[in-house]
């Protein structure tokens, strides 16, 4: 079974262009109670190295692209999100990288629960010894 769950998002359109509506109960299986999303990352920087505990999360490419790493403590998986129709869902208890950013990439995440520190692994060794 793959670590990776891309989410495919109904794309509506016509000669004025394109939208996509994302629901909570229908293309997020979650109540979305956080979003936010990353651009302007310089080149070369990677970003994520951390897990959460209870969080779940669908993160959406708007625009550009960017590589995910997935770590499950027993496997590790890599995609490209590269379209703002697909979306990759990271449950909980997944370790997670971010790399190589377009210069355009706007990375917008819809997560299930607040923010919550707490929630947050941010030791990989940490993260093992749970993960197990």
């Amino acid at each position: 079974m793959s670590l990776m769950q891309i989410v495919d998002f109904q794309v509506l359109g016509d000669d004025r262009g394109s939208l996509v509506a994302l629901e909570t109960g229908k293309e997020i299986p979650f109540d979305i109670k956080r979003v936010y999303y990353i651009f302007g990352t310089n080149p070369g920087v990677a970003r994520g190295f951390h897990a959460h505990k209870a969080l779940r999360q669908v993160a959406v490419c708007v625009s550009g692209s960017c590589r995910f790493v997935l770590d499950n403590g027993r496997r590790k998986e890599e995609v490209v999100l590269a379209s703002p129709n697909h979306g990759l869902l990271i449950e909980h208890m997944m370790w997670r990288e971010m790399y190589d950013f377009s210069e355009d990439c706007v990375l917008m995440v819809l997560a299930s629960e607040h923010y919550d520190e707490s929630d947050y692994i941010r030791d990989y060794d940490e993260f093992i010894k749970e993960a197990s």
